[in-house]
């Protein structure tokens, strides 16, 4: 009896030690770390790759900048950013605007995937021969704003009249004129003769009084 349950715990371990040599086997084949990785790195989409420098004539960003303004037309103010281009960066260029001021490239992810960029900024391969380009349309406005002439009106200082200041002229200067007291006038005697003849009448007086007292 004891042999018979030797022999069945012997069967026992036997299947036991082979339902984990089948088990590791399993885990190495299907479950190691290489297995895993190589399964992590299948690709589920399309990856972007990322180009070199494009073939034919294309603009590199100077490096003095740090970003540059792509615009849809060759005007700072006429056309509005439509993206940038950073310190560096190249883009394939396709033109030029008539004045050779702008550089049209070609910028993905905008409209008609064209753009423009201020020629001064960048740098142009060598031996470009680029082709003019006309300018685009302008945008126009959706609406023309208007001014309410009531609401303007309400703003409108009137400006009120002054009256100005009347002048009245000064009153003549009147200027003293002085005679020469030793002058006549009318064709009298002189002033210093008719003292001269009073004095002498009195002297007279003065003498025949002294006469008379002696």
């Amino acid at each position: 009896m004891p042999r018979v349950v030797k022999q069945i715990r012997r069967r026992q371990d036997r299947w036991i030690l082979a339902v984990l040599t089948i088990l590791g086997i399993a885990f190495l084949t299907f479950g190691s770390p290489s297995h895993l990785v190589a399964v992590a790195q299948q690709p589920t989409g399309s990856v972007p790759t990322v180009t070199s420098t494009p073939s034919g004539p294309f603009i590199t960003v100077s490096l003095d900048q740090e970003q540059i303004n792509v615009r849809a037309g060759p005007n700072t103010y006429m056309y509005p950013a439509v993206g940038v281009l950073l310190a560096g960066q190249s883009a394939p260029a396709i033109g030029r605007s008539p004045g050779g001021e702008w550089i049209q490239i070609l910028y993905p992810g905008v409209p008609g995937g064209k753009g423009w960029v201020y020629a001064p900024l960048v740098k142009i391969s060598p031996g470009a021969n680029l082709p003019i380009v006309e300018p685009p349309p302008t945008l126009t406005p959706v609406a023309t704003p208007t001014i309410d002439p009531t609401l303007a009106a309400a703003f409108v200082v009137p400006a009120t009249a002054t009256r100005l200041p009347t002048f009245t002229p000064a009153p003549p200067v009147v200027i003293p004129t002085f005679t020469d007291a030793g002058t006549t006038s009318g064709g009298g005697l002189p002033m210093g003769l008719f003292i001269l003849g009073l004095g002498f009448i009195g002297a007279m007086g003065a003498a025949i009084s002294i006469l008379r007292g002696r």
